[in-house]
């Protein structure tokens, strides 16, 4: 069965960065990135979830996580240097991104936002973030997830 690229396939096509896009059963009612970690068959320190916050100038922000971990977000905003930051409501998150929750890529977004990727995604060889769709991921080095989405590795994470 071949998958349908999604946007964010595409974009990482333009840069000619390898990825294996990959495919499981989404459940309507956990669309959180444990399940898909879960349905995966892989641990959640692998898979990132993408997050996104908005500044005290309400300009977008996004953040790739572990699956099993929470946002810092006095941490993020120190990286992105702003003074502080909040979860843009779930309903908000297709006006800016294009994406819907459960869904969310850090590449291919509507706009280009500053990305900012925790550290611990360097600890390994590769890692799984959302595709753009609900069901598929993309699985990729990290350092080219940090060079496609021009992102800013950092702790920004609760311990």
């Amino acid at each position: 069965m071949s998958l349908k690229k999604t946007n964010a396939a595409r974009f990482l096509d333009t840069l000619k960065v390898t990825y294996e896009l990959t495919a499981y059963d989404v459940d309507e009612e956990d669309l959180s990135a444990t399940h898909a970690a879960a349905m995966l068959g892989v641990t959640p320190n692998i898979v990132f979830k993408t997050l996104v916050a908005r500044d005290e100038k309400n300009l977008p922000l996004v953040a790739c996580i572990p699956a099993d971990k929470e946002i810092d977000l006095k941490a993020l905003a120190r990286l992105a240097n702003v003074k502080r930051c909040e979860l843009v409501a779930v309903k908000e998150l297709l006006a800016i991104t294009g994406y819907i929750r459960g869904g969310c890529s850090p590449l291919g977004m509507k706009k280009k936002y500053p990305t900012f990727i925790d550290i611990s995604a360097q600890n390994y060889p590769l890692i799984y973030v959302s595709a753009g769709l609900r069901g598929m991921q993309l699985h990729l080095n990290p350092q080219d997830l940090l060079s496609a989405s021009k992102g800013v590795l950092g702790v920004i994470i609760k311990e």
